[in-house]
């Protein structure tokens, strides 16, 4: 069997170009299929693992096409009613993310996800459809043709409005919104996607979000369920103004975040100078072992990194984004 998968290898090769990585990927993806021939596993379990990886290559497909520029995700309420505040709000705010060059991913429903999607405008969203037994249509400011992707299921769709986004902005909802809402903290919270900023958006009066804030103080946080400084991933704003601020201010100094082996690496605008890096040192002293913290270049931060503490990662973030021009 090893030799067929081998000889499929190198006819896939002989058409398309195919790096060493992924060759061996596909050779993994082979020996799972074949695996699967092999055992006995129910049809209908097989039937969700061919629908998930199809829903899941489809919409890596649809969003590779706009890899170059940054995504923003919207969550909130099927429910919000055009003209409501909320409602036109998030128009407002996505129109203004447009113009700055970002792309909205919407969840292609109505209510906040509409209003994501009108604001943005046709151009500049993708959306992320679900199959429900109560049918869903995508709503009408979605380019169905080109910047549509409907799934099954909800842990794929999760995934494909999770992982490309740079930024995600939650608005009162039910439910699916606290299902996307606590996902991404998890995600973030676990390092199982890259840091980005959370912003919790509601109206000036609206008093979801802090009644929300006051469940988590009182009854997660109180109770050990998760550490103080936890909430460091997630900003309350009550205006466009401000969330637009809180999410440009993320990216005001970090770029971006790896690991290589031991060491976790900032990708910079600017680099510190010797008091800052000092007070980085004194302020998240965790990363502070062994090599501790370094300038590798002119725009990259090093510093001890296990794969863990992703909480702290974002203190250090958000003290490189207060350095003063």
């Amino acid at each position: 069997m090893i030799s067929i998968i081998e000889s499929l290898l190198d006819d896939i090769a002989a058409d398309t170009a195919m790096s060493p990585e992924r060759r061996e990927l596909l050779r993994e993806l082979l020996e799972r299929v074949v695996m699967v021939a092999e055992s006995d596993a129910h049809t209908k379990d097989l039937r969700v693992a061919v629908r998930a990886i199809d829903e899941l290559l489809e919409a890596f497909t649809l969003f590779d096409k706009w890899r170059d520029r940054p995504k923003l995700t919207v969550f909130g309420s099927a429910r919000t009613k055009p003209g409501s505040a909320l409602y036109e709000m998030t128009v407002e705010f996505t129109r203004a993310m447009t113009e700055r060059g970002w792309i909205t991913v919407s969840g292609a429903g109505p209510g906040i996800m509409e209003a994501s999607a009108k604001g943005a405008g046709k151009e500049h969203t993708l959306g992320v459809n679900i199959e429900l037994p109560f049918e869903q249509d995508a709503n009408a400011f979605i380019d169905v043709s080109t910047m549509l992707v409907t799934m099954r299921y909800f842990f794929t769709r999760k995934v494909a409005l999770t992982r490309p986004s740079n930024a995600f902005v939650i608005l009162p909802g039910g439910l699916g919104t606290m299902d996307e809402l606590f996902e991404v903290l998890t995600l973030l919270d676990t390092g199982k996607t890259t840091p980005a900023p959370v912003v919790l958006l509601d109206m000036p009066d609206g008093s979801f979000w802090k009644q929300w804030m006051s469940f988590i103080d009182e009854a997660v946080v109180s109770n050990d369920y998760v550490g103080t400084k936890d909430m460091c991933l997630v900003q309350l704003a009550t205006s466009v103004t401000e969330t637009i601020d809180e999410i440009e201010h993320f990216y005001s100094n970090y770029r971006n975040f790896a690991i290589e082996g031991e060491r976790g690496q900032l990708s910079l605008h600017r680099p510190p100078t010797p008091d800052q890096l000092a007070d980085l040192k004194a302020t998240v002293p965790m990363f502070d072992e062994g090599l501790g913290y370094r300038l590798d270049d002119d725009q990259t931060l090093s510093f001890s990194f296990d794969g863990r503490n992703f909480v702290s990662l974002r203190l250090v973030i958000n003290e490189v984004n207060n350095w003063p021009n």
